[in-house]
């Protein structure tokens, strides 16, 4: 099995923890993440673009001139697409852009980014973090002990509120719940956290 270092919430070692292979020891699949990836991206857009067409937009009732006889080029409207004011063609439309990915495809990805952060050595384990009260000096102290900076993800198990409140308004840290753990959060960050208990629970979930 693969095994990490286990840091203390000081930043001493308090040894070594074993991490699943069929989880956190497999070859990573870059072309499922990237699927994973765009899955999810598509599912953030809001979809509420959207134009009018010639039969949407006012005015254009009647006939501008006569069909013949003017020298001019005949028109019906003056809400045709061709004038000024005129309707869009082909123009966007409000839609849902969300998909879904088989479930094997999906618990694949997140297990490649996985492997992908042990594999970089950017998986850091701590066994515990735990604030009396929710400060943020007393947590960036915590990541100044553990030596981490840039942009950090740190999975938490449920009902760690202190930590999380302390640690939502430090530049480049983003705070998931353990089982909210997701293949675009892990990809876009230098270091991935994880408290044991943490790390428990996504072993529970993905096993």
């Amino acid at each position: 099995m693969t095994s990490v270092t286990l840091f203390k919430q000081d930043g001493s070692e308090n040894g070594t923890v074993e991490l699943t292979d069929a989880i956190f020891g497999i070859e990573p699949n870059n072309n499922v993440v990237t699927d994973a990836i765009l899955m999810q991206r598509a599912g953030k857009r809001q979809g509420t673009h959207s134009t009018k067409n010639r039969s949407a937009v006012s005015g254009g009732g009647r006939k501008p001139w006569r069909q013949k006889g003017t020298g001019r080029a005949r028109q019906g409207s003056i809400r045709s697409p061709q004038w000024r004011g005129g309707g869009i063609v082909f123009g966007p439309t409000p839609r849902d852009y969300s998909y879904r990915l088989p479930r094997k495809v999906r618990r694949l990805a997140i297990k490649s980014v996985l492997s992908q952060k042990v594999i970089d050595g950017d998986l850091v384990v701590v066994d515990d973090l735990q604030l009396a009260t929710p400060k943020t000096k007393d947590f960036t102290a915590v990541l100044g002990n553990l030596k981490l900076d840039g942009k950090l993800l740190i999975a938490l198990e449920a009902g760690n509120d202190n930590v999380a409140l302390s640690a939502r308004n430090i530049e480049g840290v983003s705070v998931l719940a353990a089982d909210q753990l997701n293949v675009l959060d892990v990809a876009n960050t230098d270091k991935l956290v994880l408290t044991k208990k943490a790390l428990d629970k996504i072993e529970e979930v993905l096993a």
